[in-house]
């Protein structure tokens, strides 16, 4: 079960480690390569909402089992899933755009 203040703490974690690199984009990617799941958060009416960026069939493979596996997760902080929705598109390897 994911805990939403964890996230938060993860996402602020992950703000600091981009604003403080040299190459911000190169960051971002560096994070989003490093973990098994990597979730996009932002506000929403209900308070937070959520979009997997990566790891989709990580999660819904401990769904379906209703195991509880271990793997590494993060969260980026995102204005909108307008801006989630395109973090995923633009840091999914070419070759699996091109498959879609």
């Amino acid at each position: 079960m994911l805990d939403f203040h964890e996230l938060r703490e993860l996402a602020a974690d992950v703000r600091v480690f981009i604003d403080v690199a040299e190459d911000k984009a190169e960051a971002l990617r560096a994070v989003i390569a490093a973990y098994d799941v990597v979730l996009a958060i932002f506000p929403a009416r209900e308070g937070m909402g959520l979009h997997v960026i990566k790891g989709k069939e990580i999660l819904d493979r401990i769904a379906g089992a209703r195991s509880h596996a271990v793997y590494s997760h993060t969260a980026i902080a995102v204005p909108d899933l307008a801006h989630a929705e395109a973090l995923k598109y633009l840091t999914t390897p070419v070759e699996q755009r091109i498959a879609a």
